[in-house]
């Protein structure tokens, strides 16, 4: 297709068909390289979960304590108290 005359949007897609931007040199990166930081809170989280996984779960000196207890008889348990815990546990669970 043939466009006579001179229009200026028509003819300027033409004009600028050669220049084309290229990299000065090859193999150069122009990209930053990835960043890794922990903020202050997770460095505080962190520290604080290593401690609390040293902290043994079963505090073995109470349970050695009352197991002598149970075994020399001098453990009890009113029956009042157990039902008394079971129904504050299910209050607190909304069953």
């Amino acid at each position: 297709m043939k466009i006579w005359g001179n229009i200026p949007k028509v003819s300027g897609v033409y004009g600028n068909s050669g220049k084309i931007n290229r990299p000065s040199r090859v193999g150069e990166v122009s990209s930053k390289k990835d960043e890794f930081s922990i903020s202050g809170t997770a460095k505080d989280f962190t520290n604080v979960m290593r401690i609390l996984r040293q902290i043994p779960d079963i505090r073995q000196d109470r349970v050695n304590e009352i197991k002598q207890k149970i075994e020399s008889g001098q453990y009890s348990v009113q029956a009042s108290d157990v039902a008394e815990k079971i129904v504050e546990s299910l209050e607190a669970k909304k069953i």
